[in-house]
């Protein structure tokens, strides 16, 4: 017969402990389902190897849009009669930087340990080790170990880390990865970004801003291949203006850096072409952090992304103990669905624990549906790229019966207002056999405050004839979703 108690107090000693439940890994995604898990009154430690708050708070998220948030605004203020010659002038790169500083906590998680103190949290910090069923080694920085055990669960929230090609003389270059272009303390003179995606044009933007002259290799034909064409193209037509050198259809197969701590990079291209550039940045995606958890302890691979259901329990591991949220389990890799992913998780271990009903039907509260439906984006370029569902190529891949609406984002008032010689579009499909919104893209300067509605309108599967009632203000952006049903009405 199941337990439906859940016990409220750790057991402890110098070498061994026990908890409800073990969570590896402190970022953002990690914190959340600790926290949740405390609140259902379950004793929870973390265990965390590097800075508490992850990747997303000292490498990713804050310190990227830090760097681009005076880029953005620069080029908005640009398009406002009477702003545009106060803003001419180039960024102040040490400000930035200063900036970006703040806005990383000066790297430095004392404030994230007071908070994981507030929500009453265990730190561990250290190395951890899956040893077994429900069973955590953490070699601390002492090097000492301490053992580990759950009552109930084990989360791995060890998120993802940059993916290197493999480049002939690639470990003697010193390479870029998100963390440097985030991190780096000089403006380069000349920087080359290898990858299309969302990193490299977020930090293509930025560069480029801060007085480097970027060249991007690019091996696709177009930027941000997995979203809208469109969206590729208004970013690549803008980095090109900006100065920034496209290389499309090629990559590189192997790179050298001249002797000296700020020697050269010399590059060779596919089609033979040689690029020399004082760094080079690698964004060619990423890969999980799971080499080195014990993976192989409880049957599975290390290295491996981990497959889960939509209540985040470990699929292949027998008895339903180990659960994996964020970037490990490659369902969604974003902070922001990451954090959704921890607050179902732990909201779903408390609720085992207690012996309840779990429900996980289609968007039930444990299960993560929007996985599946409603995933929001924002790239942050010139211009702001905004996204969630669908694309037009995943619904036809789908089967669904799609109508495709488009509107030029130029000829709403709000776009006028927001300045001159906008330039921008928008996408909403429509799933004719429903009459629900089922994907949306925006682009265009400022749509990422749009990918809300945008989101709830999807993720709420909200019936046309009702959205037609959601009347948007005038005169703003929003008045977009006006145009957009005006459209598909005819």
């Amino acid at each position: 017969m199941r337990d439906k108690r859940v016990r409220n107090t750790a057991v402890t000693n110098e070498t061994t402990r026990t908890y409800d439940v073990i969570v590896i890994g402190g970022g953002p995604v990690g914190e959340n389902v600790a926290e949740r898990t405390r609140a259902a009154g379950m004793t929870t430690v973390l265990v965390e190897r590097e800075l508490l708050g992850g990747e997303c708070s000292f490498w990713a998220c804050d310190p990227s849009k830090a760097l681009l948030r005076p880029v953005v605004a620069r080029a908005d203020a640009s398009r406002v009669p009477g702003l545009d010659p106060a803003v001419a002038g180039p960024l102040d790169a040490e400000r930035v930087f200063a900036h970006r500083d703040r806005m990383s906590s000066y790297w430095k998680d004392e404030d994230q340990v007071d908070w994981l103190n507030s929500v009453s949290v265990d730190l561990l910090r250290g190395h951890g080790r899956l040893t077994g069923a429900r069973q955590v080694a953490v070699e601390t920085p002492e090097g000492d170990t301490i053992a580990l055990t759950a009552r109930h669960a084990v989360v791995l929230s060890t998120g993802s880390r940059a993916a290197l090609p493999p480049l002939s003389g690639l470990d003697s270059v010193r390479p870029w990865t998100s963390r440097e272009a985030t991190s780096a303390r000089q403006v380069p003179g000349r920087l080359t970004v290898v990858g299309g995606g969302v990193v490299a044009v977020e930090m293509a933007t930025a560069w480029q801003a801060l007085g480097s002259r970027v060249t991007m290799v690019v091996l696709e034909n177009g930027l941000l291949e997995r979203m809208e064409p469109f969206a590729g193209e208004l970013v690549t037509d803008a980095l090109r203006e900006a100065g920034v050198d496209i290389r499309f259809g090629t990559t590189a197969t192997s790179v050298h850096r001249d002797s000296g701590e700020a020697g050269e990079v010399r590059i060779t291209l596919s089609d033979g072409e040689q690029l020399v550039t004082d760094e080079i940045l690698l964004a060619t995606g990423r890969a999980p952090q799971t080499r080195e958890v014990g993976l192989e302890a409880v049957g599975l691979t290390p290295g491996d992304w981990l497959s889960v259901d939509d209540t985040f329990r470990v699929t292949g591991v027998d008895g339903g103990w180990l659960y994996a949220v964020g970037d490990v389990n490659r369902r969604a890799l974003m902070t922001h669905q990451g954090k959704y992913q921890a607050r179902i998780a732990g909201t779903v271990i408390g609720t085992r624990a207690k012996g309840e009903p779990v429900d996980d039907a289609p968007w039930g509260a444990h299960a993560a549906t929007a996985d599946h439906a409603a995933v929001p984006q924002v790239v942050f370029t010139v211009p702001e790229i905004a996204s969630v569902g669908l694309t037009s190529r995943e619904a036809e891949r789908s089967g669904r019966r799609v109508k495709v609406v488009d509107y030029d984002l130029a000829q709403v008032a709000g776009a006028h207002q927001y300045g001159e010689d906008y330039r921008g579009r928008a996408r909403m499909l429509v799933d004719t056999d429903r009459g629900t919104v089922v994907g949306v893209t925006f682009a265009g300067p400022g749509v990422g405050e749009l990918v809300h509605s945008a989101t709830i309108a999807v993720a709420g599967e909200v019936p046309l004839d009702r959205l037609w009632h959601a009347v948007p203000a005038f005169p703003t952006l929003g008045e977009v979703w006006l145009r957009l049903l005006e459209t598909y009405r005819g």
